[in-house]
């Protein structure tokens, strides 16, 4: 059975106060370790003056690449405490940065680990997420007379159409999910009553609003 991937589909920023001590959480889509830590140190750089930078990401899709800082506090109360978050929510190629600056009140271990927890579920919970599946693209190509019921096909069965070009016939490309192609093809030609050609393109993976 195909694999689904959950991943954050754009990035998102969230700020809560805890006793003074403002924590700043970024979340994001990665897709390897050299990106994920490219993002750690943008924002680290924006961040100069922060107390702290913890981080940790699963930058793959098999949930091999793990990674996490407590940037200077505690050891596990920070960069552990985000992973699991991660890990709980079933999330990969997915990097979540918390920044804080110190509001002059010491948290206490369990305080911070609950701080730093709670900033990135709360950070992902609002935060667009998507799945990604495995797709093939297909090029639909058709006579000008057949645009409209192409169009109409397309926009009412999933799939996702990429773009699309007017020459001497009009070709649409689009992306379905792997497992769904062939009743997908045979319903456009039935529709179409074989007024279409397709042809088979590339296959990766897609995201899909979930």
């Amino acid at each position: 059975m195909e694999k689904v991937i959950r991943t954050v589909a754009s990035p998102w920023e969230s700020e809560k106060v805890i006793e003074r001590s403002r924590f700043l959480t970024y979340s994001m889509h990665v897709e390897s370790e050299e990106e994920a830590r490219e993002e750690i140190a943008r924002i680290r750089k924006e961040h100069s003056l922060a107390t702290h930078c913890t981080y940790a990401f699963i930058a793959d899709k098999t949930g091999n690449v793990q990674r996490f800082s407590d940037d200077g506090e505690p050891q596990g109360t920070a960069g552990v405490p985000i992973l699991e978050v991660l890990k709980n929510k079933q999330l990969f190629e997915t990097l979540v940065v918390v920044v804080r600056y110190f509001g002059g009140i010491k948290l206490g271990t369990g305080g911070l680990v609950r701080a730093y927890s709670s900033s990135a579920a709360e950070n992902l919970a609002a935060a667009d997420i998507c799945v990604l599946r495995w797709c093939t693209e297909l090029i639909v190509e058709v006579d000008y007379t057949g645009i409209d019921g192409v169009q109409k096909y397309l926009s009412s069965n999933p799939c996702s159409l990429l773009f699309t070009d007017y020459g001497e016939k009009v070709r649409f490309t689009a992306a379905v999910k792997s497992e769904e192609k062939e009743g997908f093809v045979n319903g456009l030609v039935d529709y179409m009553q074989g007024r279409v050609s397709i042809i088979y393109g590339k296959e990766y993976y897609g995201s899909f609003k979930e």
